[in-house]
């Protein structure tokens, strides 16, 4: 096994790192264990959350299959913070941060450890490129094991799911859930363990990574409490052993052309926002040049072909059902949109992989509709510029709001100041919601809006109003937004400087979000813009908003 064990030697065989072996003999290896691979398996394992609730159980089952290889698997946690819990307070700007905290954590042991090789079992959103980054960063061989998807809830016949409990918040705010109802749907929402069940952003991150080749085929559909997810558990051991036989690397399998593959099928599916930032990060991490241009460039001629939600009325259980990413990536395959000869971590190429996958019936399902009738012609993530957004942002357009927006703004510093300002009458049909001071910087932490955009839909004003901000969105926002406003206000970007009243029109067909007044009234409010006070003065919000680059640069920490 000298080639499998080419790091975990460094402290097994070299005779000078006696203490190393000292201790690996206390934690119970044995003298054979000292010539075996080792194989770190990091849980992002937690109580508090549904989505991870289940992951130390997947860990352990991946850590059998492990030792079931001949090779020795050890298991270590890093963090995971709840997105569904965190939005809409304060504690939603550790969100974004804990994905690089995440990532640096698993260097960390990996580095330390001198783990062989690595198999990452995440939940929530942040957790998946978190774990995608620290492969890219380490190139050891590696495999990501999404925990997958939560069954749906049910309250009065209806189907739930989290975005259910916030959208009841805004039909209370509007008068129309009185409150037993409203309880009854927070109360049944969340059934059991796993992620959230549309295409959010931890389904859309499982996809693509799953397409981008870093995943097991099926990982990112079976269920999190499924024999499926269980199998694919027990296949976890061989696979990664197979990775360290033939040395294959993340570099070898995340090329130009897998990340093609990878933004296909996100789009295909109409994926999250998030995945603009978290694929831009990954990027650059593995040292493949993504930008937002490359999403514009593929949303030009990709087709939403997925009728998930949040815009559509499926969820990720569903598509599981009609053969999950395989099927979707079959067809795409077959219809030239994406690279077969791409390798992945079975050790074999897209192409191979799909060889047996399940075909999409368009006579028995409407999930995934063909491409000769698509929901959408092109792609639902539109790259827009304009002097709001000189360095660009991401705008979510399913069509069903139109590709055009223009009206007067409501300006509101902060998403709770929003909330006070839906309560209160503030917005009407026709405005466009301005919410700035809560971006990367400016937060920190660049918290997502959806507590403001389900309110805003349960109130009944979601089809009628557009929302811009410098934070993020969630992935189970739907509705007419512009998010990742670059660069920020805290930066002095000019979303800064747009008043109360401004006109501002949004055109998705241009590519354009711009303030409607003159260049020399904008230069005259800049001359007049004093930055505020930093946001935090200590503790890991603090190192974030100092280490942090701009949206359009994958909000990464390490440059």
């Amino acid at each position: 096994m000298s080639e499998l064990n080419k790091y975990s030697k460094i402290l097994t065989q070299d005779p000078t790192q006696p203490a190393a072996q000292a201790m690996l003999y206390g934690v119970g290896f044995t003298p054979e264990d000292m010539n075996k691979a080792q194989v770190g398996i990091a849980s992002m394992g937690y109580d508090g959350n549904t989505c991870n609730m289940h992951l130390n159980g997947l860990a352990a089952l991946v850590k059998k299959s492990v030792w079931e290889e001949d090779m020795v698997g050890l298991v270590f946690n890093t963090i995971g913070v709840s997105d569904g819990m965190s939005n809409g307070t304060p504690g939603m700007r550790y969100s974004l941060a804990s994905r690089d905290i995440i990532a640096d954590s698993i260097e960390t042991v990996m580095g330390c450890q001198y783990y062989d090789g690595l198999i990452t079992v995440p939940g929530c959103d942040k957790n998946m490129p978190g774990s995608i980054i620290a492969m890219a960063r380490l190139n050891r061989p590696s495999i990501m094991l999404y925990g997958g998807s939560i069954h749906p809830g049910r309250y009065q016949g209806k189907d739930l799911n989290i975005i259910s409990a916030f959208e009841a918040l805004g039909q209370k705010i509007a008068g129309t859930l009185n409150e037993e109802d409203f309880q009854g749907i927070i109360r049944h929402a969340c059934p059991s363990a796993g992620a959230c069940g549309g295409m959010y952003t931890a389904n859309t991150m499982s996809s693509a990574i799953e397409a981008l080749g870093m995943s097991l085929p099926y990982s990112s559909s079976n269920p999190a409490l499924s024999r499926e997810k269980e199998q694919e558990c027990a296949d976890a051991g061989k696979a990664i052993r197979n990775l360290l036989e033939k040395n294959i690397l993340p570099s070898d399998i995340m090329t130009a052309d897998a990340f093609h593959n990878a933004i296909v099928t996100l789009m295909v599916l109409g994926g999250s926002t998030n995945a603009v930032l978290h694929f831009i990060a990954i990027g650059r991490a593995i040292g493949v040049e993504i930008t937002p241009d490359t999403f514009q460039k593929v949303s030009d001629i990709t087709p939403v072909l997925a009728d998930l939600k949040p815009s559509g009325k499926y969820l990720m259980e569903d598509l599981h059902n009609i053969g999950g990413v395989p099927a979707v990536m079959k067809y795409l395959l077959k219809k030239g949109m994406i690279h077969g000869h791409c390798l992945t971590v079975t050790g074999k190429t897209i192409a191979e992989n799909l060889a047996d996958a399940q075909d999409l019936n368009f006579e028995e399902q409407d999930i995934i509709v063909p491409i000769e009738r698509p929901i959408k012609e092109t792609g639902h993530l539109q790259i827009l510029y304009g002097n709001i957004a000189e360095k660009g942002s991401v705008a979510k357009i399913s069509g069903k709001e139109g590709e055009q927006f223009e009206g007067p703004a409501r300006v509101f510093e902060g998403e709770y100041d929003l909330i006070d300002g839906i309560s209160s009458g503030k917005v009407h049909a026709g405005d466009v919601v301005i919410i700035r001071h809560v971006g990367p910087k400016g937060a920190p932490g660049m918290p997502e809006m959806l507590k403001p955009t389900s309110a805003i839909f349960g109130a009944g004003l979601g089809a009628s109003v557009a929302m811009v901000t410098d934070g993020r969105f969630s992935g189970g926002t739907h509705g007419f937004v512009v998010g990742h406003v670059t660069p920020e206000a805290w930066e002095g970007g000019n979303i800064a400087l747009i008043k109360e009243n401004d006109i501002i029109r949004i055109d998705a067909t241009k590519n354009e979000i711009n303030v409607l007044i003159s260049d020399e009234e904008l230069q005259e409010r800049k001359r007049n813009w004093k930055q505020p006070p930093v946001p935090v003065t200590k503790g890991a919000l603090y190192k974030y908003h100092k280490s942090v680059q701009d949206a359009s640069k994958g909000c990464v920490t390490d440059e």
